[in-house]
Formats: C-alpha cells, structure tokens, sequence
C-alpha cells in the first residue's frame, strides 16, 4: 500500500515514518509529485482541516493519503489559539511571535488556571472518497516563561506537570513517545493494521 503523507513538516514526516515502520506501507510525500496549488484550512476544527487536505490530494493524486492538523487550545483563552495556532501572531510571523503572544494575553493568569492541550487530527482519505480520521490529546499547562531549546512552535510554554517539563525541554525520543502526535498515529497504526492491505 502506498500513503503519500501531505507535509512539508521534516520533524512530522520523521515522527510518521517511525510510528508506521514495519507496515507493508510505502510512504511518499508531495515532492514526489509535481506541485500543486495548496488547499485552503478554513475549517472551525482540527479534525475538519485535515480531511479537507487529506480528500482534496487523495482526489488531485489519485492515492491514498495522509493529512494532519493540530495546535494548542488554552482554556482561559476559550480555546485559542486552536487551528489558528500557526499563524496566531499573524501571517509570517515565527514561533517566538507566536510564544509572545500567548504569555502577553496570558499575563496574571495564575498558575493553576493556566491548564491547555495539544491537540492532533490525523486523517486517511482513498480516491474513491473514504475517510477515516484518529485524534490525540495531551494535556498541560502553559508556563510563565519559554524553557528549552527543543521541539517547535509552543512546546517551549507547554509544561508536562507529570515531566516537570516543558515539551521543548524533553528529549525528542521522550516527546515523541508521549506526544498528542504520536495518539493519533499509534490510532492509525492498529487501523491499518486491521486493514486488509
């Protein structure tokens, strides 16, 4: 069976390879095809911003593909940054843009009303139409300040009260391992492992 895995994202690319090893899957990505333009993410939800990109390259490429959307959703910020999470300080703006953003409107919110999530949406769109998608939580909190130099995007605010850590201080193979990312995929894995390939 061959999965084209929808992402430009190397750390996402790398994570799938390692959680889907060892499955009779061939695993391609969009570069192994001529561009194409890019699907709008305007769906409310994660879930929904996945299966629009994961139907609309299963359709352009006639294949089976794979597709996720996550982000980071604070309580006492009702849900934000959500599926704006990339893009929450504005269009081009980096991680640290982003970072900033969140602990300015977060500033005085006492520690223990800090609580927030990672959320994943993983979705498998055929050609012929069929979608089946697998979701991962974790949950956290966000801290006061960033700490480590690992990770990407939040992972350097988002603290694991279990680690005594932020995501960004963990090593990659213990975040991996933990992560809202790895749920969803592992979800994937028993499915396609039940799948008659």
């Amino acid at each position: 069976m061959e999965i084209v895995v929808a992402t430009g994202n190397k750390k996402k690319l790398k994570e799938v390879q390692s959680i889907l090893k060892g499955l009779p899957v061939r695993l391609l990505t969009l570069n192994d095809f001529p561009p194409l333009p890019e699907p709008s993410e305007d769906g409310k939800t994660f879930t929904e911003n996945a299966a629009k990109k994961a139907k609309y390259y299963a359709q352009k490429l006639k294949k089976i593909v794979l597709a996720e959307d996550s982000g980071l959703e604070i309580t006492s910020l009702g849900g934000k940054p959500g599926v704006y999470s990339a893009r929450f300080a504005g269009s081009g703006k980096k991680d640290l843009d982003n970072i900033a953003k969140v602990l300015g409107l977060m500033e005085g919110i006492p520690e223990e009303k800090r609580h927030a999530r990672f959320t994943s949406a993983v979705c498998l769109a055929f050609p012929e139409g069929k979608v089946f998608t697998f979701e991962g939580k974790k949950q956290g909190f966000i801290g006061l300040n960033p700490e480590g130099e690992g990770g990407f995007g939040y992972d350097p605010i988002f603290f694991l009260p279990e680690e005594k850590k932020t995501f960004a201080q963990l090593k990659p193979e213990k975040k991996n391992r933990i992560s809202h990312r790895r749920q969803a995929l592992e979800k994937l894995r028993d499915f396609l492992m039940a799948f008659e390939m």
